[in-house]
């Protein structure tokens, strides 16, 4: 098939292209909508905006994958990618913004330099055994760290959040990269991990943005 309608089989759990052929991987996206919507009860109605937005895309994620995991094919992939890509240009401009305290003229430019930091980042990552398979992802958590570290002075909880946020995204890409690899000895894979975990992951990140922002109200 091509265009729109073209599949793929990129996962140890899809043995066809029927709809059922990854369940585990298509019903553990529930963890990307438990995660969004108990942290938009945590923030809705508090004044963050930006965070219940980031709640809004966490759901769309949730969304976006199973359709993935589901159909297998293009317009499914551009469901699956487009809100993680939001979610991270908005977490970016939450960071500037509300932990740096620039301008929102300055927090969007700040913002606008992740795309060709990945640019730059993601064929490097892409030239290394074992981090090629998910080389897009892995410049995410090194800015996560990069943010901690040049945070740890100015607001030391905001960077310990940021850096618990960079370890689990770690653990759950390299569950993501293991996946075919570990096929024979584990049918239905590791992928569904990196779903489980991602979804955790990306709920405490807006838990960060939400305590950083009653500590810095108080």
């Amino acid at each position: 098939m091509e265009g729109w309608a073209r599949q793929f089989d990129g996962y140890c759990e899809r043995t066809d292209f029927t709809y059922w052929s990854e369940p585990v991987n298509a019903v553990t996206n529930v963890a990307f909508l438990i995660a969004a919507l108990w942290m938009w009860r945590r923030v809705s109605g508090r004044g963050l905006p930006l965070a219940e937005a980031l709640c809004v895309i966490l759901f769309a994620i949730g969304v976006g994958s199973y359709l993935f995991h589901t159909h297998a094919t293009a317009w499914a992939a551009t469901a699956d990618v487009v809100p993680i890509v939001l979610f991270i240009l908005t977490y970016v401009y939450v960071a500037n913004r509300h932990f740096w305290e620039l301008s929102p003229g300055k927090a969007g430019l700040a913002t606008a330099a992740f795309l060709p930091y990945a640019a730059v980042t993601a064929p490097a990552f892409g030239a290394l055994p074992f981090f090629e398979v998910s080389a897009a992802y892995w410049p995410v958590p090194l800015l996560i760290a990069a943010y901690a570290a040049a945070l740890w002075r100015r607001h030391p909880a905001t960077a310990r959040g940021l850096a618990i946020g960079a370890l689990i995204l770690v653990v759950s890409l390299v569950f993501r990269s293991l996946d075919e690899m570990v096929c024979p000895a584990v049918p239905f894979g590791t992928h569904f991990l990196w779903h489980i975990l991602n979804g955790l992951m990306l709920g405490w990140m807006i838990e960060v943005y939400r305590r950083h922002s009653l500590r810095t109200a108080a």
